[in-house]
């Protein structure tokens, strides 16, 4: 099964960076993973919420296939002890799921046809961080339930 992270811009904190390079490279050990990182918009200081909203939300559907199961990151979505999380990853890699995507919106998450196109949504607390810092917990996560 092959595992996608894709985000919304790249993080501008360098001990996210090296952090989450540490988990990328040891949950490669267990499954193909791969970061995808897309760039942010430019010139959006004219565009409302929703508008930022919808572009990213494109930019979005252009890099997931039809056959991906989608997860999205957000503070609505289930969350797991991560003992629970590793029975779900467990039941993923054993049910013949190929590909999933698990997708960090950009500052003001998704777009409703993100939403309509999502398998689940995924929370990793009910506290809200910034879509950067989650990143990191997300792959120590990930890799967490690998072990």
């Amino acid at each position: 099964m092959k595992i996608t992270f894709l985000t919304i811009g790249k993080t501008t904190f360098p001990f996210v960076k090296e952090g989450c390079d540490i988990f990328i490279k040891r949950i490669k050990h267990y499954t193909p993973f791969e970061l995808v990182e897309l760039p942010e918009l430019k010139n959006v200081s004219s565009l409302s919420r929703e508008q930022i909203k919808e572009r990213e939300g494109e930019l979005i559907l252009k890099n997931i296939k039809e056959s991906d199961k989608v997860i999205l990151l957000d503070e609505r979505g289930k969350d797991y002890t991560s003992i629970e999380w590793s029975k779900v990853m467990e039941k993923e890699m054993t049910s013949g799921t190929k590909s999933i995507v698990f997708i960090v919106g950009g500052a003001y998450g998704f777009s409703q046809k993100i939403y309509g196109r999502a398998n689940s949504l995924l929370s990793l607390s009910s506290m809200t961080f910034s879509h950067q810092i989650i990143r990191l917990f997300f792959v120590e996560q990930l890799y967490r339930a690998f072990t």
